[in-house]
């Protein structure tokens, strides 16, 4: 074991001591009126709630996993089997990556109101500074505890490669789980305070008339903070051990070592970066973000630099696609991680374009919305759809300038390099979810109008960084997933999927169908439990006495609507996510190792183009609606305004369920197959 490697935890420690301070801060800020203080209660006390139910389900599937992994690891004991310790990575993954979305969305439920009083007392830096705060705890959690982690992980079990992979498993397991439940709680209620509350009632979507605000809003938190910390989460730490087991099965000196200190550089470099986050008074907010993002960029590719330089300094044996041996030079790993780091800054700017206000493509699917909701529904279909040329080009480009620099390590480091600057991305795409909470409280508040310009400004970046976010995230997803599955290739003994093999090519066709039927059981979950909200919505219109007239004293039953949404996410999450645990063992154990190449080939490809098309659509309606909500077309209350909400509520499951969730899905099955590698032998 080289004691350099105990650096990963420490960063990890610096990690969660940085978020430490700024919790402090955030609950140090004044959190505003008493009736602010109702509202964020509501909130906060809401979204923990569903969380602790979520995770009460999850346990018992950790439990069983575990116990699996356990039996399976005690009976084939030998050289080659399934170690019973990887229970014990698994455990460890698992909780880790629970503790961050926990910890990351107690504190965004704090951070929102603040953010609402910034506003309302200080401005827009003011609150910028507050929100892009509260997201930086979620993005310090996530690179921290999932480094700390590991590097535990890694010290405990001497770099043991088979082991560590357990910690990848559990921390996907539980991302699915919570990108998948937490999608349907915040798409269910979001639908319903939009065509209940928008379109049928004529009142905002904030309006505290509106039963289903509350619900709407804590599942921001649940769904965009803490689903989303728990997806990057697993991406970062499987691009690491995707590195570390190919290291390992390729014999590279030191070869399972630079992966965690280029994760440590990244910390420290996305620390950093969040200090040059501020706005001036009347200016984009956008830029402050690129600006801090582009610092921790710039430092990353230095600590790059130096972690290639002196941990590969003289050079490594590496191997090709076709099983021979190659030299690789340390400078060759430096270009392959610093192609997997472009590769991600241009698919968030690729991103931006195609679901930011500021460009064509949104802008004219807001002018179709002039002529009805079905052209609307077309012009952002289309949109998606154009949407994955370049990210793939991208992908292309990164996957072969990083071959050839290094090999199959060079494309391992590739998305090691990618999610180098992790805790930036995720504090980047926290704050959004802040801010459009801060904009809900100050509409249920009855702040002035400025107030609410103030956090529209906030949120309507806060949409594109979300969507850049999950750009990056299916980026990411790719790489890593390729460099998982070129592990498990090694793991297995294939040295090719050939094509004209009919079980290969039945593993395709079955990898290529999933991603379609997982997005059609979680958006027909989305449906179902949006229909019960809906219902609900119109009953409390038709039965509460006053309520839409907005007369005193008379308020909507909210928990009503929170219930619904908890209690559908929680029934509606579990077999899709469970179908991706069954579909990779069943056809390992059953059609073979090389079926299973292939299933994981098709997923990949399909999924990657999948998500893509339905994170961009959905953030393009989104944005959108907003550029005709301040006031372009009509404005607010106009038919392109209706058309307009259609849309959005179309895009909804699109960006924030099915969308995000297919990129856990694509790792999710690979670390599976990989864990599970020696019983498919």
């Amino acid at each position: 074991m080289n004691w350099i490697t105990i650096l990963a935890p420490i960063a990890g420690i610096c990690a969660l001591l940085f978020a430490y301070f700024l919790i402090i801060k955030i609950k140090r800020m004044d959190p505003g009126t008493s009736r602010m203080k109702e509202i964020a209660a509501n909130i906060h006390s809401g979204a923990m709630a569903f969380l602790k139910r979520q995770y009460k389900t999850l346990v018992i599937f950790i439990i069983v996993i575990i116990a699996v992994i356990s039996i399976v690891g005690l009976v084939t004991q030998g050289e080659d089997s399934l170690k019973p310790e990887t229970a014990i990575a698994f455990a460890i993954g698992a909780l880790c990556s629970i503790l961050a979305g926990f910890i990351g969305m107690s504190i965004a439920t704090k951070a929102n109101v603040r953010t609402a009083n910034a506003a309302y007392t200080s401005g827009l830096n003011r609150a910028l500074n507050c929100a892009f705060s509260g997201g930086t705890v979620m993005g310090m959690c996530v690179v921290g505890l999932g480094l700390l982690g590991l590097g535990i992980v890694v010290l405990i079990f001497d770099n043991d490669s088979s082991i560590i992979n357990g910690f990848s498993f559990g921390a996907s397991s539980v991302a699915l789980f919570g990108r998948v439940g937490g999608g349907i709680y915040t798409k269910a209620a979001d639908v319903g305070a939009d065509l209940v509350g928008k379109v049928e009632a004529g009142i905002p979507e904030d309006d505290p008339r509106n039963p289903a605000t509350i619900a709407d809003n804590v599942g921001d938190n649940v769904g965009d903070v803490a689903g989303m910390g728990s997806d990057l989460f697993e991406s970062y730490v499987g691009s690491i051990i995707a590195a570390i087991a190919l290291g390992g099965s390729l014999s590279i000196n030191n070869g399972m070592l630079a992966p965690l200190l280029i994760a440590a550089v990244g910390i420290v470099a996305s620390i950093i970066g969040t200090f040059f986050v501020n706005a001036k008074e009347g200016g984009d907010p956008q830029k402050s973000l690129n600006k801090g993002n582009i610092i921790a960029t710039i430092l990353a590719i230095i600590g790059i630099f130096l972690v290639a330089r002196f941990t590969l300094a003289d050079g490594y044996v590496g191997t090709t696609l076709s099983g021979a041996t190659v030299s690789y030079t340390w400078l060759g790993v430096f270009g392959a991680a610093v192609a997997g780091l472009i590769v991600g800054f241009f698919i968030g700017n690729v991103t931006e374009y195609y679901t930011s206000a500021k460009y064509n493509p949104v802008k004219r699917i807001a002018k179709s919305c002039e002529t009805g909701t079905a052209t609307n529904i077309i012009s952002g279909i289309s949109t998606g759809m154009m949407s994955t040329a370049i990210p793939i080009i991208l992908v292309v480009v990164g996957i072969l300038c990083s071959y050839q620099f290094a090999g199959l390590y060079g494309i391992a480091m590739a998305a090691v390099g990618m999610l180098s600057t992790t805790g930036m991305v995720v504090s980047v795409d926290a704050y959004g979810p802040i801010s459009d909470n801060a904009g809900g409280i100050a509409e249920m508040a009855e702040l002035p109008h400025e107030v609410r310009e103030i956090t529209d400004k906030l949120d309507s970046v806060g949409n594109t960084t979300a969507a850049i976010g999950k750009g990056f995230a299916i980026g990411s997803a790719a790489l890593t997933a390729l460099a998982l599955f070129t592990a498990y290739t090694q793991a297995v003994g294939i040295s090719i999927i050939n094509i004209m093999d009919p079980m290969v090519v039945v593993g395709l066709f079955i990898g290529g169908m999933l991603p379609f039927l997982f997005c059609a059981m979680t958006m027909s979950s989305v449906g179902r439990a949006a229909q019960a909200m809906i219902a609900e919505v119109r009953r409390q219109f038709k039965e509460i006495p006053g309520l839409l007239e907005g007369k005193e004293g008379v308020k909507a039953d909210y928990a009503s609507c929170v219930d619904i949404s908890c209690r559908s996410a929680l029934r509606e999450m579990v077999l899709p996510s469970v179908m991706a645990v069954i579909v990779p063992l069943f056809v390992g154990l059953v059609l073979g190792p090389e079926c299973l190449g292939g299933v994981l080939c098709g997923t990949l490809v399909t999924g990657f183009l999948l998500a893509i098309f339905l994170a961009n659509s959905g953030g393009a309606w989104d944005n959108a609606k907003k550029y005709i909500e301040e006031g372009h077309y009509g404005g607010k209350g106009s038919p392109a305004h209706e058309a307009a909400v259609n849309g959005d509520t179309v895009g909804d499951p699109f960006k924030d369920t099915s969308g995000p969730s297919l990129n856990i899905l694509i790792k999710l099955m690979t670390i599976i197959a990989l864990v599970f590698a020696p019983l498919f032998m």
